[in-house]
């Protein structure tokens, strides 16, 4: 039947397109509106027939008939991932605990042994695997180095076994013992780094321990206060960096753990004498504190001569939260710092001691300690009234503690500033070497913990901002300037190859607009970098009394070295264990919250710790500016037409309520942008939230109102147990190699086994549940505080899957088509359509699919290609477009081809989907969503045999256009993918005019900009090894450019390497026509890129979506001469719209509507920056529960810094060897 029924179909349509085609048009317009209004039924007719048959979309409706609709309970699902989120995190305390609890009987049970220079421990830089060639041993004894005057100390590393494992990401590591990781700035032959080596390796015990009790453990660590870190399992440290910046102790997770929350404000000398090597020192002193803050912290930078000034203007008389982006501002202020007269340190200290009074008044900043960083030469008094005044109102406390860093070699009058420091319960360091800095600026960190120590028992539980694993955010800059001298390098090769045509300025424009379109490139997930939280605590030592060996000044030109008993509170090192964000969204369970719903954490900073839209990266691997500083409202966009960061105070007051740990509900018109952000969605969202309980986070739930408040399930009938006794075999549902299961969803999960695919471990425990005494886990996670439960499972979606399969089985199967029409039918499709593939995916995260293969052999290369790029379900654009579209149209397909797909030069693949919606009384819920892929040039042949060559004419153009404005069809086969609006923008504007399109205008709070480079002060150059580097490395590149581009010039045939390139059909050089030096400055001039640095910015992109109201007029309208020069028409059961133009018509060729993103030109004051823009418009955040900021028998402590001794830093000293030797 089904062919009669086809052939009469076609028939009818025929006549009726030759009848119109004939009739006379109206008012001499050349566009027919009654000839095209066939065109697009036709068309839509033929797709549609095309989809309803290949994709069985009846029988696939029909399979879930069984199945009921219920609703979807927002405020219970919220409270029970809460929950499972809780119990995973109070597990990870609890190690971290342990790890606290034995590092400290272990230290006090060591305090006497004897450190061993020449112990050997698994170095994480240096151990070597079995087989792998190991540094020679020195040739010379180990006798003494006259530069350093101490015995050289060589120790050979240590071999160790190493196996990937796949819940390391494949790092290779090795279960027994712990690795150590040292800074290069730490010397580990020193007496107290080596001792702590020592002890801290009776930690292998508790680690193994631990991941025994917890095989879900992450990566477990010991950073001690030394600099040294260690970790389990043992592992070697990546070296695909050219300098190692890790430093432990620099790290969110050490910093907070090791400091309740402080305001800090640092003053820098201004006088005269600041120049140099001292202002070097400085600004890296300077660099160095603000690397040690977090986002619980609060900062600013005061320059003081007669003046006393912010370094960042519009921070003036206040303290900034130290996140990334201010950081950043707050460097490049200091960078362009220079000094100029004599230094008023009564205005300094005292608008200092003004600024912390106003803040802890008015319940701004930290609100726990404060402090003052000075940094300078010398002080010409101590200024002991300011500080009676203003900090020694409450004796023995000192509410604001007083750090000083006295900058040169030689330094008269150091005892004043030293005074400052001791009597504030501060520390005070001498530097006269930019080696020593880092160490020096560390010292503070141990003093302000001393509060913690003096405590004994309280160790607060720190959870950090969400961060890259091991990345240093200076990398960032670092692979952006790599990344510029790349390209500088291949412009300048490509010019060689093709001369001046790189200098004409169509060509100009697409490089540039190449390049543009990487930095556009902002992937939300990427296995590039490994974003995690951190939980930690602090280590306290023990003991409460020690010998200390320290220099005493005798006289004015005498120190001595004394050794005494005193009072002390020092920190060991900081415990903690890390928990990736991949294994919490696991105990989401997305499959409750249904397709586009989806779950985020909000820290008490009002941060997302996660969410669908956070994009740290750009370029595909590079780190944004402030990569982890985005607050909740900048990902979650309302649908109210605001102008950029005017945000709606609906969204602020749900803000407040989730930082404050509420629990709570409402729903709000957002914008949801995807794709590549290049396509918009306007959709009325609930949201729920209640707080992860003994954590800052808060979790928040959302789904779309229109189709997220039901839900498909299977009746209690078609249970999984049920399934079995009635003696059906469940493993047959999972029959063939056609199927897929979402990768990321936690099906079932057994903590001590690892497979190969997530189908091998679905298809275990299937086969698991039919054995005799099988039973549901009661938990989808490992239940703390001691019992890690061998096996957890997901019940409801482990029977949704189950029931999903065994409804849907039938769909790979090839018989499942008409036995005598098989063939026939196969043939037809592949020849005339280009079929590849028709797929089936359910909500539960089942994907199945069929392939059509051009001869009977098996073909599998389009199913596995389909099947490696859409395994995602309901997580894939095609599903969440298909369920959008089906309250459009109930029974349309949803067209798609990749963006740009026409300037690939490859078979474009057109991909069509359909939303298959299960009723039950007044109820529906999307069930699953079928589809096909087929080729775009059946497409267009389709297209072009309905429209016969009436498109093909010079006058006429016609296109395709999808929901959003992308070109599906076009007779110019490069504009496929492209947005119509770069096509013609005149056309685009007038479809926006007359409705046809909404113009949605949506803002990027996480883009990156790039600022033109100012020349560096030269102390940027010490600030890192990196800089060091790096600057050599422009300077080689540079030069060995310049030269090879003039030795080519000058010597043909130089280099065999280039003959193929540089040479002519003939075999000659094609030497460059020579218009002397100017023509040379031309080509550089034009091909020197302009050097940038990153910027964090805001950026806009103007999107575009389809009106959806019923019987648009517009659609009536015909074309009317050139007032009206087209005629556009939807294609029926489709996204799609048909557009008619008249080419002869004169159009606005410059008038170009894009979706790339622009900038937004904030109204800045002078001087001010876009950080400043922010900070005026901060918002409200909740400060930590943990403050522990002064203890009584603090005042007990007299150890605060001493003077710098040639003999006493041998440590540093090492350093600054080496990298003068390797620099």
């Amino acid at each position: 039947m089904a062919r009669p029924f086809w052939a009469w179909r076609r028939l009818c349509l025929s006549l009726l397109f030759v009848f119109i085609h004939s009739a006379p048009t109206a008012n001499g317009d050349k566009i027919n509106y009654n000839l095209v209004h066939s065109w697009a039924d036709k068309l839509g007719l033929e797709l549609f027939s095309l989809g309803d048959f290949i994709t069985r979309r009846k029988e696939v409706q029909e399979s879930f008939k069984e199945a009921k609709v219920v609703t979807r309970q927002g405020g219970v699902i919220v409270e029970s991932m809460a929950k499972e989120i809780e119990m995973m995190m109070d597990l990870k305390v609890s190690a971290v605990r342990r790890i606290m609890d034995t590092a400290e009987n272990t230290a006090l049970s060591h305090q006497n042994d004897m450190a061993d220079k020449m112990f050997s421990y698994y170095n994480a830089k240096s151990m070597a695997e079995p087989g792998e060639p190991t540094p020679p041993a020195p040739t010379t004894p180990p006798d003494m180095d006259d530069q350093i005057g101490e015995p050289l100390i060589y120790v050979p590393p240590k071999v160790l076994v190493l196996e990937p494992r796949p819940e390391f990401h494949n790092t290779p590591v090795n279960f027994s013992v712990s690795s150590v990781h040292v800074p290069v700035n730490v010397f580990d032959r020193a007496s107290d780094v080596i001792k702590a080596i020592q002890w801290s390796e009776n930690l292998d015990q508790i680690f193994r321990d631990n991941y025994k009790n917890d095989p879900s453990l992450s990566w477990q660590f010991f950073g001690s206060s030394t600099g040294f870190m260690r970790q389990f399992p043992a592992s070697k440290w990546k070296k695909d960096v050219p300098v190692d910046l890790y430093d432990c102790r620099l790290r969110s997770w050490y910093m907070e753990a090791a400091t309740s929350p402080k305001d800090i404000i640092i003053l820098m000398d201004g006088s005269g004498s600041m120049l140099g090597q001292r202002l070097d020192i400085a600004k890296h002193v300077v660099n160095t504190i603000l690397d040690t803050l977090g986002t619980n912290d609060f900062v600013n930078i005061f320059t003081f001569d007669k003046e006393v000034s912010p370094v960042v203007g519009c921070f003036e008389d206040t303290l900034i939260q130290a996140n990334l982006g201010n950081i950043r501002e707050l460097k490049e202020g200091i960078e362009s710092f220079k000094p100029k007269s004599i230094a008023n340190y009564t205005a300094a200290l005292t608008r200092a001691f003004e600024i912390l009074e106003e803040t802890k008044i008015n319940s701004r900043g930290a609100q726990c300690n404060q402090a003052i960083m000075i940094i300078g030469d010398g002080a010409p008094e101590n200024n002991q009234e300011v500080f009676q005044l203003h900090n020694w109102r409450d004796p023995p406390y000192r509410p604001v503690r007083v750090f000083t860093y006295l900058i040169g070699k030689e330094v008269a009058n150091w005892d004043d500033i030293r005074w400052m420091a001791c009597e504030n319960q501060g520390y005070y360091v001498h530097l006269s070497d930019t080696a020593e800095v880092r160490e020096m600026v560390l010292n503070y960190i141990p003093v302000m913990a001393r509060p913690l120590v003096l405590g004994r028992h309280d160790h607060p539980v720190i959870w950090t901002q969400v961060y890259a694993d091991l990345e240093d955010t200076k990398l960032s800059d670092y692979l952006w300037d790599i990344k510029q001298c790349e390209e500088q390098k291949a412009d300048v090769l490509e010019y060689w190859k093709v001369h001046d045509r790189m200098l004409e300025p169509a060509e100009m424009h697409r490089r540039e607009y190449r390049r543009m379109k990487e930095t556009w490139n902002q992937p939300v997930d990427s296995n590039v970098y490994q974003f995690m939280t951190t939980v930690s605590m602090p280590i306290y030592d023990r003991r409460e009394n020690a010998n200390i060996t320290e220099e005493v000044l005798i006289n004015e030109a005498l120190w001595e070295l004394q050794t005494r008993e005193t009072r002390i509170a020092n920190i060991l090192g900081v415990a903690g264990t890390d928990v990736p964000i991949s294994e919490i969204k696991k105990l989401l369970s997305p499959f409750m919250l249904g397709v586009n719903g989806y779950a985020f954490i909000v820290t008490n900073n009002g941060y997302v710790l996660f969410h669908p839209d956070f994009r740290p990266i750009f370029q595909g691997y590079i780190l944004k500016p402030a990569y982890n500083s985005v607050d909740m409202i900048e990902v979650e966009l309302l649908d109210d037409d605001r102008a950029p960061r005017d945000f709606n105070p609906v969204l602020m007051t749900i803000r407040d309520s989730i930082i404050n740990q509420s629990t709570g509900s409402k729903w709000m018109l957002v914008k949801n942008h995807f794709d590549e952000m290049k396509r918009v969605a306007r959709v009325k969202r609930q949201y729920y939230w209640t707080a992860i309980k003994n954590t800052p986070f808060t979790l928040v739930i959302t789904y779309p109102e229109r189709y997220g408040v039901s839900r498909v399930e299977p009746r209690t009938e078609q249970d999984i147990h049920r399934t079995y006794i009635t003696g059906k075999n469940i493993r047959s549902f999972f029959d063939g190699k056609r199927w897929k299961i979402h990768p990321d969803w936690l099906f079932c999960k057994q903590t001590n086994k690892t497979f190969r695919t997530p189908e091998t471990e679905l298809l275990y425990f299937v086969d698991r549940m039919s054995e005799p005494g099988w039973h549901w886990p009661s938990s989808r996670s490992a239940l703390p505080p001691e019992h890690a439960a061998a096996i957890y499972c997901d019940r409801q979606l482990m029977q949704s899957l189950v029931f999903d399969a065994r409804v849907t089985k039938w769909f790979s199967n090839s018989t499942s088509f008409n036995a005598r029409d098989k063939e026939e039918k196969r043939h037809e499709f592949k020849q005339r359509f280009g079929i590849t593939v028709a797929f089936l995916a359910t909500h539960s995260g089942l994907t199945r699919w069929h392939e059509f293969h051009s001869n009977m052999a098996e073909q599998p290369s389009a199913g596995e290609s389909f099947s490696q790029n859409n395994k995602r379900a309901i997580d894939e654009i095609w599903y969440k477009r298909a369920v959008d579209q089906y309250f459009v149209h109930k029974e349309s397909f949803v067209y798609s081809v990749p963006f740009d797909a026409g300037e690939s030069g490859s078979e474009i693949i057109v991909t069509a989907s359909n939303a298959i919606f299960h009723n039950e009384s007044s109820k529906s819920a999307p069930a699953a969503v079928v589809g096909f892929q087929f080729q775009h040039s059946a497409f267009y042949k389709l297209f072009h045999n309905i429209t016969g060559n009436a498109c093909a004419v010079d006058d006429k153009d016609c296109y395709i256009l999808d929901n959003n404005g992308f070109v599906i069809i076009s007779s110019r086969v490069h504009e496929t993918g492209r947005f119509f609006g770069e096509v013609n923008g005149a056309i685009m504007m007038r479809l926006v005019e007359e409705r046809v399109y909404k113009r949605v205008i949506v803002y990027d709070y996480q883009a990156v900009c790039f600022e033109s480079k100012t020349e560096i002060n030269a102390s940027n150059t010490l600030l890192s090894p990196l800089f060091h580097l790096l600057r050599v490395g422009k300077w080689l590149l540079h030069t060995a450019l310049w030269y090879i581009v003039q030795l080519m010039r000058l010597a043909p045939g130089i280099s065999a390497h280039y003959n193929d390139v540089y040479m002519d059909a003939n075999g000659t050089e094609q030497e460059p026509e020579d218009h002397g030096q100017t023509k040379n400055a031309a080509w550089l001039r034009h091909l020197t890129l302009r050097r940038t640095r990153l910027k964090s910015c805001d950026m806009q992109r103007e999107l575009y979506t389809l009106y959806n109201e019923k019987d648009n007029v517009v659609y009536n309208m015909t074309a009317h001469a050139c007032e009206r020069p087209f005629v556009v028409l939807p294609i029926p059961n489709s996204n799609l719209i048909l557009l008619v133009i008249d080419q002869l018509c004169p159009r606005d060729v410059a008038l170009v509507l894009t979706v790339n993103p622009a900038p937004i030109n904030y109204p800045l004051a002078p001087n001010e920056t876009f950080s400043c823009y922010k900070h005026a418009r901060e918002f409200n955040r909740v400060r930590p529960q943990s403050c522990i900021s002064r203890h009584a028998n603090e005042s007990a402590i007299k150890l605060c810094g001493k003077g710098c001794a040639f003999y006493a830093n041998l440590t540093l000293l090492l350093l600054s060897h080496a990298l003068s030797r390797l620099l």
